[in-house]
């Protein structure tokens, strides 16, 4: 399969890694990077996991509102939100993985629509598609 890419970005890590800088090249995000407490560091900075979780859910709850639009399945309500929980750790082969859970919240609209709705928003998003066969992804509606 191949990307037709119509926009791409540029960020850098700088230091250690997690431990360290990470920002846009065009300066106009800079984050600086410590490991969890988990993970033996201070937790006094944010982690890839956390900024993975911050995309996924914007990005999932837009690719499920342009599902809703364009494939006439309903409406996605302003007060629809996705909480995405990013988990790391060993994995059983060896290195380190990580698992997903998004939670799926739109406020009177009926169960099966939003199911629908979630389903599609999977299929058009890029971070479902990035991950899909890759990481376990579980998608919870409330």
């Amino acid at each position: 399969m191949s990307v037709d890419a119509k926009y791409w970005t540029e960020a850098k890590a700088t230091g250690g890694g997690r431990n360290g800088t990470a920002g846009l090249v065009n300066g106009q995000l800079t984050v600086t990077m410590t490991s969890p407490k988990e993970l033996g560091g201070s937790g006094l900075g944010h982690n890839p996991e956390e900024l993975f979780a911050v995309g996924y859910a914007a990005c999932y709850l837009g690719a499920m509102r342009f599902a809703a639009t364009s494939e006439k399945l309903g409406t996605v309500p302003d007060t629809a939100t996705v909480n995405a929980h990013v988990g790391i750790g060993p994995r059983s082969d060896g290195g380190f993985g990580l698992k997903v859970k998004l939670v799926v919240s739109m406020p009177g609209v009926d169960r099966a629509v939003v199911e629908k709705i979630a389903d599609r928003g999977h299929f058009i998003c890029p971070y479902s598609n990035a991950t899909k066969g890759n990481i376990e992804v579980e998608t919870e509606i409330v």
